[in-house]
């Protein structure tokens, strides 16, 4: 009969040997494993010798992962960083987290109280029942006064599944109470996102007089994907081009997929009777689009979101518009050291098919260099859509003239 015993056993460990140990295990992934055998033109044999004593005296895990990643930093490459696994125990149920109003304040308000900068859209501050107008005063936060001095994070944290009272005070001095159940600034920032997209897509529309879409990838990831294919009908639909923005994107591996979508051959023109001139969507593997585009990309555009931009110039699919890329693309995966933590390990290159330059440390040059002036983007103008738009008029333009068959039909053809 088979029985099960529970047992505890002491172990001694030799800290200072043990992380001496995690160190040279780090340092031996890179050598042996490292997409350049190069190693950066590193002397890695010196590069050991000039951290190891600092990583045997480390007092804690946290230290020795910082030697860890000043080791790293002698690549001067991208994808690089070492995780510890932290086995502190952290409380069930809900913690303590700065809660979100919905609004953004007024830096420059003397007081009293915080002054409403403005209201983001479909946040807790917008809706009817507890709206806060812009221009509008919060004087005190759950009976707490709120002054120019005081901490929000005072004030505002707290279980997130609550609801916060304000006493605030319009623009006439009359005071109200508001109550309103906040959210997580993570969800802050999806709503501000969804916002600037919005502006994005009135700018375009405005700018072009409706003749042009715009759509934003926001990573190169499955989900962005998916939402890419659907905007492709939401933006396109109608439209003589497409703005595709991959600023602030970080990356992931979709590049091909969306190329597949952007670069499909039309190999025929089909026209149904009494239809119009197409290629039926159900016989390709993605939704397609084969009209102009100008892509937007920016130094926070990283990693795939970097190969995506080189690719759209390389293949000449569009033009690219903004500022050069960060320069950071390796194909990375992770090993395990020891039983301490992993780290990242890049272990594939990506270079240019004309010049076979690395695309590492090497980042994707626009067509159209333009930086944004600092305060722009903060009041409403961004110079490299307004410059995407004009550019992608002018390939649109010529798109429409360009020379097109007639279609003749087979009975028409025998007639002649």
């Amino acid at each position: 009969m088979a029985a099960t015993f529970k047992f505890a056993a002491r172990q001694a460990v030799n800290t200072a040997g043990k992380q001496r140990a995690v160190f040279d295990q780090c340092w031996r992934t890179m050598r042996d494993r490292f997409y350049d055998e190069r190693l950066g033109n590193r002397d890695w044999d010196a590069v050991r010798a000039k951290y190891a004593a600092a990583a045997e005296q480390a007092p804690d895990l946290r230290a020795l992962s910082e030697v860890i990643h000043l080791m790293l930093g002698e690549l001067n490459a991208s994808h690089l960083g070492f995780t510890y696994s932290n086995r502190a125990s952290t409380a069930r149920g809900w913690r303590d987290e700065t809660a979100h109003l919905g609004l953004r304040f007024d830096p420059a308000h003397a007081g009293p109280g915080w002054k409403a900068r403005d209201v983001i859209a479909k946040s807790p501050a917008s809706h009817q029942q507890s709206r806060v107008e812009p221009g509008e005063i919060i004087l005190r936060v759950d009976g707490c006064a709120a002054t120019p001095a005081t901490d929000p994070a005072r004030v505002l944290n707290g279980a997130p599944d609550r609801d916060i009272h304000l006493r605030v005070q319009n623009a006439g001095g009359v005071e109200r109470d508001v109550r309103l159940r906040p959210i997580s600034y993570a969800s802050a920032r999806q709503l501000l996102y969804r916002q600037w997209m919005d502006e994005c897509r009135r700018i375009v529309d405005r700018l072009s007089d409706g003749k042009l879409g715009y759509l934003h990838i926001g990573a190169m990831n499955e989900s962005s994907f998916y939402q890419f294919e659907a905007d492709l009908f939401a933006a396109g639909d109608g439209r003589d081009g497409l703005i595709i923005d991959v600023r602030e994107n970080g990356g992931g591996s979709t590049t091909d997929h969306l190329l597949t979508a952007l670069t499909q051959p039309q190999h025929a023109i089909t026209v149904p009777r009494g239809g119009v001139q197409g290629y039926p969507q159900d016989r390709k593997v993605y939704a397609t689009w084969n009209k102009p585009v100008v892509v937007l990309c920016n130094q926070n555009s990283f990693s795939n979101a970097e190969i995506f931009s080189h690719a759209i110039k390389t293949l000449g699919r569009g033009q690219l518009v903004g500022v050069p890329t960060a320069g950071g693309v390796l194909s990375t995966g992770s090993a395990r050291i020891m039983d301490v933590g992993t780290i990242r390990l890049p272990f594939r290159g990506w270079y240019l098919p004309d010049t076979g330059q690395d695309m590492e440390l090497n980042g994707a040059v626009p067509h159209h260099v333009l930086w944004a002036k600092p305060g722009d983007l903060p009041s409403g103008k961004d110079t490299q859509l307004e410059k995407a738009v004009a550019v992608l008029m002018a390939d649109a333009a010529q798109w429409r003239a360009r020379p097109q068959p007639k279609l003749i039909k087979a009975a028409e053809r025998g007639a002649q």
